[in-house]
């Protein structure tokens, strides 16, 4: 979460929400979160886990349509 409100502050066309899973079950259970850190980006790339900086970057990319996909 950390890395993404810095990226938010940086980029005015960036937002982070971080919600409190307990708080707000609808939200866990729509996004299926099973695991925290969940972090999903434009409803289109979503992981489990924290990332390194590169990765992270890598997966907004991919959710905005400007980086690679995955490997499978």
């Amino acid at each position: 979460m950390r890395l993404a409100q810095h990226m938010a502050v940086a980029a005015k066309d960036v937002r982070a929400d971080c919600i409190e899973a307990g708080e707000f079950p609808e939200l866990a259970q729509r996004y299926r979160v099973m695991a925290v850190p969940k972090v999903v980006i434009n409803d289109r790339v979503e992981f489990e886990g924290a990332l390194p900086e590169r990765e992270f970057l890598q997966a907004i990319l991919r959710a905005v349509g400007d980086g690679p996909e995955p490997a499978a």
